[in-house]
């Protein structure tokens, strides 16, 4: 029932959870590290403020993207009824997109604030209350990278369940 829809729906919210999930693996593994080794300061800290706020914005319509087309999805699927599995997933959904306002509306923000105001990580006040946001940061951006692995299984294990022969749904 509704196939082509299903698999539209199915498939933007496994893409958008992919690039949300691309994007911050990328950024903090290889991009925020090598530009803030090999780029001067304060030029680095420009530079990288300018590429986590446009990211943020980013992850936000990403997790929007996600959470709507698994609304619909479950729509299709069970329009009366959802089980824990399914549970589970709006909840990874609405974690992982609380990290990402969070992270796009509070951390970024105050992160570039403390930069524009001449902080450097760990010297003075100022300093330290940026290393101090600069760790929730990470913790942020690590545990939304969990949440959005552990998603993007469980998104394609109600694909691949929906799709089994044994599901009398499938059409």
């Amino acid at each position: 029932m509704n196939s082509p829809v299903r698999l539209a729906v199915a498939s933007l919210a496994l893409i958008a959870a992919g690039v949300w999930l691309g994007g911050l693996l990328v950024l903090g593994a290889i991009v925020a590290p090598t530009v803030f080794r090999e780029v001067p300061a304060p030029t680095s800290a420009d530079a990288m403020t300018i590429v986590f706020t446009r990211f943020d914005k980013l992850a936000m319509t990403c997790a929007a993207i996600v959470a709507v087309a698994e609304v619909v999805r479950l729509r299709i699927d069970r329009p009366s009824k959802i089980d824990r599995v399914d549970v589970a997933r709006l909840a990874v959904i609405a974690l992982a997109g609380a990290l990402a306002v969070v992270q796009g509306t509070w951390l970024s923000p105050a992160i570039v604030a403390l930069h524009q105001n001449g902080a450097i990580r760990g010297l003075g006040p100022l300093g330290e209350k940026l290393d101090s946001i600069h760790a929730w940061s990470e913790r942020c951006g690590k545990a939304e990278s969990l949440l959005l692995i552990v998603l993007v299984v469980l998104l394609a294990r109600a694909t691949s369940a929906h799709d089994s022969p044994e599901n009398p749904a499938r059409a």
